[in-house]
């Protein structure tokens, strides 16, 4: 893996949440999902009874997470490009996911799980300039 590659699976390994993005039916959409690292590939837990799994499955998809919101002055987001398939999780990587929520959107959450292997990665980083952080102090 390149250093930038590990630098995006390290930074990725800090937030448990993203979101995913490729098409359906055409249209464009993104949907949030739950994700661990395991061997240099992003493993994916999304609620199924939206199908959304069903338009990732083999095809090409973006997945992407950032520490936007944290209060954090060095803000990041990091972006993962490959083919997607649904797979059935080991014990081992159930125990990462942890507990699931117990509904999205009124309805039980039912998991379903996707494993992208990267074949683009992209890191961005944002940093306060300090100097003029404090020129606009009253």
């Amino acid at each position: 893996m390149s250093p930038e590659e590990l630098h995006a699976i390290e930074l990725l390994r800090r937030v448990p949440y993203g979101r995913v993005a490729t098409s359906m039916r055409a249209l464009p959409f993104l949907a949030a999902a739950r994700h661990i690292v395991v061997g240099g590939q992003v493993v994916l837990r999304m609620h199924a009874g939206f199908g959304y799994h069903q338009a990732c499955n083999g095809s090409v998809v973006a997945y992407g997470a950032d520490n936007f919101g944290t209060g954090d002055d060095r803000l990041w987001t990091v972006q993962f490009t490959g083919t997607a398939r649904t797979v059935e999780p080991t014990t081992a990587e159930l125990e990462l996911f942890g507990p699931g929520p117990h509904y999205v959107d009124g309805e039980l959450f039912e998991p379903v799980y996707m494993r992208i292997e990267p074949h683009f990665v992209t890191v961005h980083s944002m940093a306060a300039d300090v100097g003029r952080q404090y020129q606009h102090a009253l």
